[in-house]
């Protein structure tokens, strides 16, 4: 166990934890310390300090998955954490660091066992997803996924073992969207709360292009068609399939257009692993190797926001897919940046995009839409216009950053935090 910021006894205030703290919780941290409220946080050796907020990391004591069932393995790895900060949550104890909330993820289990601890705390707990086996991200994509496949459907479910402990303990339950309200069980939706954490739509916002440097030294002036793809992880999950087969027509049809596809190249993000121990950037486009211009796709891995965001204002027609699973705040930076989003017309995305009003949205598996509508994109870019002043409007509306820290703010009031204006 190892303490960070460490100021002595704390008693009330709110009581963070996340494993990798302060993770979705740095904005609501940050504030709250602004305002005087006390706070302090338990994570794992991961976690990263915030000022004013007193952290304490606690260690594993051992790794998982030894001998045990392959369903269990979340299962036991969440509930190794569930010890870790049933641990540090003792020793805030024995020092009289009693917090008057508790706000946590349940999704890494380390929060299941505090109310032992903690009884008169009250928990608002962030649930960002809650799994499913049929008609989710499991079987959503029929390309790699076989009826039948029922180990991978377990322990997909299986996930939410101990995540359902922590939420059965929970007396609020926040979610981000309507969509990932709705896959919680009844028996927690009565509790569920709808706030998206927000981005930061004061600082992210429309403004001029400015010249864009490539790692071949090439730069990309303003004005140029350019297409954009943004995910932490090149997979599946986020359409990287269907993106990529839609390039071909694309590349041709417009010879001057240009792609910047931002995220990580690794065998497996948050859905299945590359096959043939590939990533999935091999795997899906070695095979379209013959059909695709290299010189004007360029995969810039993971980098700074800044270069991010100037990639979205360069942008011609920026590019989110997603099984029905979490939405990534990337499409929400997107919007705030006033972009013409292309999206898919699955759950997740219809929580941020309505057609043809703030973007469109396109059958998933349809790579001819897409095409065409990438094409049209970059024949005629004035014609999103209105769409790119809607998707502002709505980032603003439904996505700030400040609309999240005002829900926040009312969950913790109610539960009976001091928190000045």
């Amino acid at each position: 166990m190892t303490a960070c910021g460490q100021k002595g006894a704390m008693s009330g205030g709110v009581l963070f934890v996340h494993n990798h703290f302060p993770a979705q919780f740095r904005d609501l941290a940050t504030q709250l310390v602004a305002r005087g409220v006390p706070c302090q946080a338990i994570g794992a050796e991961t976690a990263s300090p915030v000022e004013g907020v007193d952290l304490v990391r606690y260690r594993l004591s051992r790794g998982s998955g030894r001998d045990v069932f392959e369903w269990a393995i979340r299962a036991e790895a969440d509930l190794l954490r569930a010890r870790g900060a049933l641990s540090v949550g003792r020793w805030m104890r024995e020092q009289d660091r009693v917090p008057q909330v508790i706000v946590g993820h349940p999704g890494w289990g380390e929060t299941a066992l505090l109310r032992h601890i903690f009884p008169e705390a009250k928990q608002a707990l962030f649930s960002e997803f809650y799994y499913h086996g049929r008609n989710s991200d499991i079987d959503f994509d029929p390309e790699f996924w076989a009826s039948g496949q029922d180990d991978v459907l377990a322990r997909g479910l299986a996930k939410n073992a101990v995540m359902a402990m922590a939420l059965a303990e929970a007396d609020a339950i926040v979610t981000p969207t309507p969509f990932q309200a709705s896959l919680l069980p009844p028996v927690f939706r009565e509790r569920a709360r709808i706030i998206h954490e927000g981005v930061d739509t004061d600082a992210i916002r429309p403004g001029p292009a400015a010249p864009f440097p490539l790692p071949d030294g090439r730069t990309i002036a303003p004005g140029a068609p350019v297409i954009t793809h943004i995910n932490n992880n090149m997979e599946p999950m986020r359409g990287l399939h269907v993106f990529a087969r839609a390039l071909p027509r694309l590349l041709e049809a417009v010879p001057e257009a240009q792609v910047l596809v931002i995220g990580t190249a690794k065998a497996r993000g948050y859905g299945q692993t590359a096959p043939e121990g590939r990533t999935w950037k091999q795997a899906i486009f070695e095979p379209l190797a013959d059909r695709i211009d290299a010189s004007r796709v360029h995969f810039l891995g993971r980098v700074e926001h800044a270069r991010m965001l100037a990639a979205l204002r360069l942008s011609t027609a920026h590019v989110y897919y997603s099984y029905p699973f979490v939405l990534s705040w990337s499409i929400a930076e997107a919007m705030a940046s006033g972009c013409y989003v292309i999206g898919s017309d699955t759950a997740p995305v219809r929580d941020a995009i309505e057609d043809g009003v703030n973007g469109r949205l396109l059958p998933f598996f349809d790579v001819e839409a897409l095409s065409d509508a990438l094409i049209a994109a970059c024949r005629d870019p004035q014609a999103s216009a209105g769409m790119r002043l809607k998707a502002r409007e709505t980032a603003v509306e439904k996505f700030s950053q400040n609309r999240g820290r005002a829900g926040w703010f009312e969950v913790l009031r109610e539960m009976g935090v001091e928190i000045p204006a």
